[in-house]
C-alpha cells in the first residue's frame, strides 16, 4: 500500500467536505483531469481509506430532538460477555455510536431518540433488557457546539 500523498490527502478533505461532489469538480479545484482523479479516488476506496458514502440528515427535522452519552459499565467483563454485549448494541437503533472505553465505565454510547419518554423507554425496555447490564450513567445534550465528521487531513 502506497503511502497517501499530499494530493490524495486534498482529494479525500474534499469528499469529506461534500462526497457528492463529481471526479470533474474535484480535478477542477486540484488544477487535475478526471482520470488521474478518477484513479487516485478508485486506490482510495480499494485500499480502504474511504469506507463507504453517506449523507448527513437533520436528525431535528425528522423529530429527534434529544441526544444522550450513556455510560455503561458491565457486571462481568470476561471476552465472551463483551462481545455478547457488542453484538446486541448492534440491534439497538437508537445507538448511533458506541465505544469500548477505559475508565470507570466500559462502554460509552451516543443515542438519539425523540425526546425524554422515549430515552426512558429505551433505558428501561431496551437497554436495562440486555444481560450483564451493572451501572448506567446519562449525560444529555443540550446545545451542539460543534459537530465534525471529516478528519483533519491539512
Amino acid at each position: 500500500m502506497r503511502p497517501l500523498d499530499a494530493t490524495d490527502k486534498r482529494i479525500l478533505s474534499l469528499l469529506q467536505a461534500n462526497a457528492h461532489s463529481t471526479n470533474k469538480e474535484i480535478a477542477a479545484q486540484l488544477g487535475m483531469t478526471t482520470t488521474p482523479v478518477y484513479e487516485r479516488i478508485k486506490r482510495l476506496e480499494e485500499q480502504g481509506y474511504i469506507q463507504r458514502y453517506t449523507a448527513l440528515v437533520d436528525s431535528k427535522k425528522l423529530g429527534f430532538t434529544l441526544v444522550a452519552y450513556c455510560n455503561v459499565q458491565l457486571k462481568e467483563h470476561a471476552k465472551a460477555y463483551l462481545r455478547k454485549f457488542e453484538s446486541e448494541v448492534h440491534s439497538l437503533a437508537e445507538v448511533i455510536e458506541c465505544y469500548h472505553i477505559a475508565g470507570m465505565f466500559d462502554y460509552l454510547l451516543k443515542v438519539v431518540v425523540e425526546d425524554m419518554a422515549a430515552y426512558q423507554h429505551f433505558i428501561v425496555n431496551k437497554l436495562a433488557a440486555l444481560d450483564n447490564i451493572g451501572n448506567v450513567q446519562s449525560s444529555f445534550v443540550m446545545t451542539q457546539v460543534k459537530m465534525a465528521v471529516g478528519l483533519p487531513l491539512d
